[in-house]
């Protein structure tokens, strides 16, 4: 059986987010991961995490469209668009970046760059 990279595990991370997957998105976290929305806010824990793959202020899932993927050493940056529903405002766009970074096989933390799109 082969072992499974780190981008399969980005890989599985985002294909849990497009279908709202929470088991499938929290296998690949560490007990203690921070997820940090840069200007927005932090969560700490899987538990937390789990709270915001489905945050009540957007509606159904995200599309995500993965455009660039960078690793280096326990660090996978990947770039890309997406398209979601606000409660408040409905559809929009957005362009993306996050920074996983892994320990032990799993990721341990993310840093996430949100930037609206027209």
């Amino acid at each position: 059986m082969p072992q499974t990279t780190q981008r399969d595990l980005v890989d599985e991370y985002f294909a849990g987010f497009r279908t709202s997957d929470h088991p499938r998105i929290l296998a690949t976290l560490t007990e203690d991961v921070e997820w940090v929305i840069h200007g927005h806010r932090t969560t700490r824990g899987r538990t937390e995490f789990d709270g915001e793959i489905e945050n009540p202020d957007f509606s159904g899932s995200p599309r995500l469209d993965v455009q660039r993927v960078h690793e280096d050493g326990p660090v996978v940056v990947v770039t890309g668009e997406g398209h979601g529903v606000s409660v408040a405002h409905g559809p929009f766009r957005f362009a993306f970046n996050d920074l996983f970074t892994f320990r032990d096989g799993l990721i341990a933390r993310v840093d996430s760059y949100v930037v609206p799109l027209p």
